[in-house]
């Protein structure tokens, strides 16, 4: 067994009480790791994290899951990390999504595990978290290394509602026409064409008219 100074301390957050309990004793398996309290939503962990800290037994690193009723854990880690940064946390979920790995990333998580990452897998994220690395599940690394490699094209930087209206510059419409197709005022059309120009770096509607069609954009 590891001396208590070495032991980390972990709080784990689910809102599944059979894979806490699942958790709990997979991280038992591990000499040197020591779960301290669990919760099942969000603001409970926030709430029973106050308490901890009240008297100074704050974790050292919490393992949260993302998709929890109430207050998810994309949420619950932004509003843990505001209060308690000194811990760190340890994303956990069932899937591998890009934007759920970056937000959680962004939200202040040091790592990003898969519910059936093995002991050993978990046992290595949380003492990276303790160094203060990040840990990332390979599937989430890979996925995240992609997408910060794929350029943002223009096209993806348009709304929705300005690729219709794109659309309908490429088929000839006026702002007046546009207005009418989409129900909107003329004003309104008129920002939609100011904002699709700036995005593209466009000077004129005729330059805009023939990017959507080298685009492949046209009218539904």
């Amino acid at each position: 067994m590891s001396t208590a100074d070495s032991t980390i301390k972990v709080f784990l957050v689910d809102d599944h009480r059979v894979v806490r309990t699942g958790m709990r004793a997979f991280l038992e398996m591990l000499d040197d790791i020591e779960v301290v309290g669990e919760a099942g939503t969000g603001k409970e962990a926030l709430d029973r994290l106050a308490v901890l800290d009240h008297s100074d037994e704050l974790p050292d690193v919490v393992l949260m899951d993302l998709m929890m009723p109430v207050m998810d854990g994309i949420a619950a880690t932004r509003e843990l990390k505001a209060r308690f940064p000194a811990v760190e946390v340890i994303a956990v979920t069932s899937f591998v999504e890009e934007k759920k790995v970056r937000a959680a990333l962004e939200a202040g998580a040091t790592g990003y595990l898969l519910k059936d990452a093995e002991a050993d897998e978990v046992g290595r994220a949380l003492r990276a978290a303790v160094r203060g690395e990040v840990h990332l599940d390979p599937a989430a690394a890979r996925q995240l290394a992609a997408a910060m490699r794929a350029p943002v094209t223009a096209t993806a930087s348009l709304t929705p509602r300005e690729r219709e209206v794109l659309a309908l510059i490429a088929d000839g419409r006026s702002n007046r026409q546009i207005a009418t197709a989409l129900s909107v005022s003329e004003r309104t059309a008129r920002t939609h064409v100011s904002n699709i120009l700036a995005k593209l770096g466009l000077s004129s509607r005729t330059q805009a008219a023939l990017w959507a069609a080298r685009e492949g954009i046209t009218p539904s």
